[in-house]
C-alpha cells in the first residue's frame, strides 16, 4: 500500500525533528552569528579560562604558611657493649618526636600570592587577545565569502545577458543582418565570463574553508545574509591613543610588567631571612628524666652581594625589558592602526568615485555602444568590449569594497566585542 505524499513528507519532517536535525540548518549566516559561533567553539578560550583558575588557586596556596614538618627519631642509641640497641638502659638514649615550622615573612607570602594573581591577569589579557583574534579572523573569512558571493552574482547576471546576445547575433547572422564574427565574439565573451566565474568559485570555496575553521564545516556552508556595516568605525584620530591603551597585545605586556615588578619586590623581600622554629619531646628510660627541646633556625645570608643582590638585579632587568617591549609594541600598533585607518578612509573615498562617476560612465558607454550596434552603426565586438569594461569596473568596485571592509574589520575588532562573547557563552 502506498503512502500519500503529504503524509510521507510530514513523517519525514517529524523524524528529522526527533533526530535533532537543526531547524536553522538552511537559515542565512550573519556576521554577528558567525562570530558568536566562533567564540563558542574556541578551545583556546576555554584553555585560558582554566589557566586563570589554576593561577588563582595557586595564589591562595602561596599565601599560606608552609606545612609543618613532623620529626621522629632516636638519639644516642648504644651501638655495642652490654646496652647494645637498648632504648632504656643508657641515660643518653632518647626517643624523640618533634615538629618544625618554617615561618616566611608575611610580606613574602603576600607577594608570592600576588605573583600568581599577576599571572592570572596576564592569562586574562591573553584571553582578550585570543577573543579579538577569533572575532577578527571570523569577520575577515565571512567578508571574503560575502564578496565572492557578490562577485559571482554579478558575473552570473552578465553571463545570462551575454548568452542572449549570442542568440541575437546568431539570429542576425542567419538572416544576413549580422556577421559570423559577431557570433564568435559573443561566444568568446561567454567563455571568458565562465572562466572568470570559475576563479570566483575557487575563491568562494577557499573562503568557505577558512570560515569553517572558525564556525565549523556545517555552518560555513550556510548562505550569508546581512550587509557589513563597514562605512563607520568608532576608531578615529581623537580617540586613537585611548583605544590603543586597551589593545589586547599591550594589555598582555602591561600584565607582564606588573608581574615582573612583583617578582622584583619579592626578590627585595628575600634579602631579609626567614626563620624556622622547632620543638621536640624526648623520652628516656624510666630511671631518667624526659627532655624538651626548642630551637630557632635562621639562614645566614653571608654573601648577599653575589646572591640576593644579583637575583634582585636580574628581576629589575626583567622589568626594564618588559617596559621596553611595551613601548616598542605601542609604536608598532599605532603605525599599523594609522595605516589601516588611511586605507579604510581612502577606500571609502574611492568607492564614492566609483559609485558616482566610474560606474555610471562605463554603463553609459556600454549602452551607447550596444545601441550603435542595434542600429547598424557598430559591430557587436565593440559593444561586447564596452560591456566587458563595464563589468570590469563593477568588479573593481566590489574588490575595492572588500578591501575597505577588511580594513574596517581589522579596526573594528582590534579590541574584542564583549557583547558577542557574553551572548555566545550564554548559549546552551
Amino acid at each position: 500500500m502506498s503512502i500519500p505524499f503529504p503524509i510521507y513528507r510530514a513523517a519525514v519532517a517529524a523524524l528529522l525533528v526527533a533526530m535533532g536535525f537543526p531547524s536553522w540548518a538552511t537559515d542565512p549566516l550573519t556576521l554577528v552569528e558567525a562570530q558568536r559561533i566562533a567564540v563558542g567553539r574556541s578551545r583556546q578560550l576555554l584553555a585560558q579560562d582554566a589557566l586563570t583558575t589554576a593561577a588563582r588557586e595557586q595564589g591562595v596556596a602561596a599565601g599560606q604558611l608552609p606545612d609543618p614538618v613532623l620529626k621522629l627519631g632516636i638519639d644516642n642509641l648504644p651501638a655495642n657493649g652490654p646496652d647494645r640497641l637498648s632504648l632504656t638502659r643508657d641515660f643518653m638514649t632518647m626517643r624523640r618526636i618533634g615538629v618544625m615550622q618554617e615561618i616566611p615573612r608575611l610580606e613574602k607570602r603576600q607577594l608570592r600570592a600576588e605573583k600568581f594573581e599577576r599571572d592570572a591577569q596576564r592569562v586574562q589579557a591573553q584571553r582578550q587577545l585570543t577573543l579579538a583574534n577569533v572575532q577578527q579572523g571570523t569577520a575577515l573569512a565571512w567578508l571574503d565569502r560575502y564578496y565572492a558571493q557578490a562577485q559571482r552574482e554579478l558575473l552570473q547576471q552578465q553571463i545570462e545577458e551575454t548568452r542572449l546576445q549570442v542568440q541575437a547575433a546568431d539570429s542576425a547572422f542567419r538572416t544576413n543582418r549580422g556577421s559570423q564574427a559577431d557570433v564568435f565574439a559573443a561566444r568568446a565573451a561567454v567563455i571568458a565570463l565562465q572562466d572568470r566565474l570559475s576563479q570566483i568559485d575557487r575563491q568562494s570555496r577557499s573562503a568557505s574553508l577558512m570560515l569553517a575553521r572558525w564556525v565549523g564545516a556545517a555552518d560555513a556552508e550556510r548562505p550569508l545574509a546581512g550587509t557589513p556595516q563597514w562605512q563607520s568605525t568608532p576608531l578615529h584620530d581623537d580617540v586613537l591613543n585611548e583605544h590603543l591603551e586597551r589593545h589586547p597585545e599591550l594589555l598582555v605586556i602591561s600584565a607582564e610588567i606588573e608581574a615582573a615588578e612583583t617578582e622584583a619586590r619579592l626578590a627585595q623581600a628575600d634579602k631579609k631571612a626567614d626563620i624556622s622554629v622547632e620543638a621536640s619531646y624526648a623520652q628516656r628510660g624510666p630511671a631518667f628524666s624526659n627532655m624538651l627541646s626548642i630551637g630557632v633556625s635562621i639562614p645566614l645570608q653571608w654573601d648577599q652581594k653575589n646572591r640576593q643582590n644579583r637575583e634582585l638585579g636580574a628581576k629589575l632587568a626583567m622589568v626594564d625589558e618588559a617596559r621596553a617591549r611595551y613601548e616598542d609594541m605601542l609604536r608598532k600598533n599605532e603605525a599599523e592602526v594609522r595605516v589601516l585607518l588611511n586605507e579604510w578612509q581612502t577606500g571609502k573615498d574611492r568607492l564614492v568615485r566609483y559609485r558616482d562617476e566610474l560606474i555610471p560612465t562605463a554603463r553609459q558607454r556600454s549602452e551607447a555602444t550596444l545601441t550603435a550596434y542595434r542600429i547598424g552603426k557598430s559591430d557587436l565586438a565593440a559593444g561586447l568590449s564596452a560591456r566587458r569594461d563595464e563589468i570590469e569596473v563593477r568588479m573593481q568596485a566590489l574588490s575595492l569594497e572588500m578591501e575597505t571592509a577588511r580594513s574596517w574589520a581589522q579596526l573594528n575588532f582590534l579590541i574584542p566585542d564583549h557583547g558577542r562573547a557574553t551572548i555566545a557563552r550564554e548559549q546552551p
